[in-house]
């Protein structure tokens, strides 16, 4: 029984991940739609990474929107969103020692 509730849990998981993704694959956007559809990660990792960006070390914000500087910078560049996080990581690290 917990064997059938573990692949039912994993179908209802996938389907949800696995529909958007075979759909998108079939359609064709105009240009403007696709230049959308790329800005994304980078609006999330602003999403992500803003909200922690003062409280890196609060006796400290200097620290963190410096980092938050580098990742602008490193994203205006067009670096790949693991490249930018990791410039930004970087650069709290060195600025924390």
């Amino acid at each position: 029984m917990i064997f059938f509730i573990i692949i039912g849990m994993a179908l209802v998981t996938m389907i949800p991940r696995v529909l958007p993704a075979y759909i998108v694959d079939k359609v064709h956007f105009p240009n403007w739609v696709n230049k959308w559809l790329n800005a994304i990660p980078y609006a999330a990792l602003g999403a992500l990474i803003f909200p922690g960006i003062l409280s890196v070390k609060p006796e400290q914000p200097m620290v963190g929107i410096l980092g938050g500087v580098v990742a602008i910078i490193l994203a205006l560049f067009g670096l790949n969103v693991i490249l930018v996080v990791l410039g930004a990581i970087i650069t709290v690290f060195i600025t924390t020692l």
